[in-house]
């Protein structure tokens, strides 16, 4: 890889993560000042936070075991198997999980949903530009495996796998960190839920 290509991935990863996170804290600043149908102590609202946590869960788990496949090796050679089997990008769709299971922790479906379009609108472009990356570096094969591979929706029937793999434990140790990070919302939502009660931040409308 030459240093002007990693440069411009590096720009666009950087674009990537201040974008989302421009755009959380909008979210985020959108919650402060609405509150989910019922209150927050509604059967509605502790389900949808409970649901929420589990996928929360279950992004930081399967980024991991995506870690396992990819292991920084994304752009040296084409990555097909396991959940690259299925997904070109599973990192990213657990990545949207978990983005829905932050939002979910207000207790709204509306806000988990913009958590979630939020994440898709933002990894959307990231991918097109890694895309356009790998097909001009790896050319037909790339080409082939995207004819093969879903770009984000997993085809299980398209599982492959090997026996065995070669791992790299500080690329598993960085995702698992940057997967426990989805947690932080539960904390702060409900410091945003506590300020509403005592009145510090006004609630000016519910959301479903």
């Amino acid at each position: 890889m030459s240093l002007h290509t990693a440069d411009s991935i590096a720009r666009v990863q950087f674009i990537r993560k201040a974008t989302l996170l421009l755009a959380i804290l909008g979210a985020c600043v959108l919650a402060a000042v609405t509150r989910s149908q019922g209150g927050a102590d509604g059967l509605t609202h502790e389900a949808i936070e409970a649901m929420g946590l589990g996928m929360i869960a279950l992004c930081v788990v399967g980024r991991a075991w995506c870690s396992l496949y990819i292991g920084g090796r994304k752009k040296a050679e084409i990555v097909e198997q396991g959940p690259y089997s299925i997904s070109r990008n599973p990192l990213y769709v657990f990545s949207f999980i978990g983005a829905f299971g932050m939002g979910a922790q207000t207790g709204t479906i509306t806000i988990a949903t913009l958590f979630l379009v939020i994440a898709l609108g933002v990894f959307y472009m990231t991918v097109r530009k890694e895309e356009a990356w790998l097909e001009a570096h790896f050319g037909d094969a790339y080409r082939a495996y995207c004819a093969l591979t879903p770009r984000f929706w997993p085809d299980f029937s398209k599982w492959r796998d090997s026996q065995t793999i070669e791992v790299r434990p500080s690329f598993f140790l960085i995702t698992l960190r940057d997967g426990l990070a989805f947690f932080l919302a539960v904390p702060l939502f409900e410091a945003l839920e506590h300020a509403q009660d005592v009145g510090w931040v006004s609630v000016m409308f519910s959301l479903p």
